[in-house]
């Protein structure tokens, strides 16, 4: 299945994100909350109860860790993401072991422009993928785009998993560095990242925190009910009670088994609380 770099569908301009990813390049997974994979996907496919092959869209897929895991286990995997170099490392990955290009396939697609429907069993976004980093207005519309094309997404009966960085815990370890926008939720970051070869550049990062009200309401406004919502650190995925103490939310929610093709809407969008 491999990549495809020539679709770049909805990119219409450049996201921040985008020269982080062409400076790191493969150095992004050298950091530390990228080696838990293994037990973040072996946790998943436990909680979901998920048999192979399935059919799952990674949102913000990144260089791809997570897709070619899932991939490894026998299921049918999609990733995009918005940079052209992580879809591109993503999909020299997946070539470069025996059969799994044939189940898994990378494509450049704005996580706020998704086609999609109705076609995958699970549906999820990790590590602040495609759903956290997008920059966030009051109403929370770039939120509520990607969640919708996320849940249109899914088969109905189907499942999406989403992580998201808790807000008390931002709000508890705020750096001198970092400037919490209350009105939003969204933690501006001045931050340095490296290449492979160890050379720094600048960075702003944009995170958007949560509640974990605030994320039951946001996923319910999109049609799906919601079954589980955890606390978790990365590469220690559990059934963990929420807390402030660990630094992400983990979201299971399931598509209403009646809900028809094309018919996922956004409830009441002017009608919206924050937690």
């Amino acid at each position: 299945m491999g990549v495809d770099l020539g679709r770049g569908q909805g990119v219409t301009e450049p996201h921040f994100f985008e020269a982080l990813a062409d400076h790191m390049g493969p150095a992004y997974l050298r950091y530390s909350f990228t080696k838990g994979t293994v037990n973040e996907v072996s946790f998943l496919i436990d909680a979901l109860g998920l048999e192979s092959p399935s059919r799952i869209l990674d949102v913000g897929c990144g260089p791809g860790r997570h897709a070619l895991e899932f991939g490894r286990r026998g299921h049918e995997i999609v990733g995009v993401d918005i940079s052209e170099r992580f879809v591109a490392i993503a999909g020299a990955a997946a070539d470069l072991e025996p059969g799994l290009s044939h189940r898994v396939r990378f494509e450049r697609i704005d996580a706020r422009t998704l086609t999609f429907d109705s076609e995958f069993d699970v549906v999820l976004s990790l590590c602040q993928g495609g759903f956290g980093l997008v920059g966030r207005t009051e109403d929370g519309e770039a939120d509520d785009q990607i969640l919708l094309g996320m849940s249109r997404a899914l088969r109905p009966g189907g499942s999406m998993v989403v992580s998201a960085f808790s807000a008390y815990f931002q709000l508890r370890h705020l750096e001198s560095g970092d400037t919490f926008d209350a009105a939003t939720g969204v933690n501006h970051e001045r931050t340095e990242v490296r290449d492979g070869n160890g050379r720094t550049a600048d960075a702003d990062l944009w995170t958007t925190c949560f509640t974990p009200r605030e994320l039951r309401l946001l996923v319910e406004r999109v049609g799906l009910t919601v079954e589980q919502l955890w606390s978790v650190t990365p590469g220690d995925y559990g059934r963990h009670q929420l807390t402030i103490a660990r630094p992400e939310f983990l979201l299971i929610a399931r598509r209403n088994q009646t809900i028809g093709p094309g018919s996922v809407q956004l409830r009441n969008p002017r009608n919206r609380t924050r937690g």
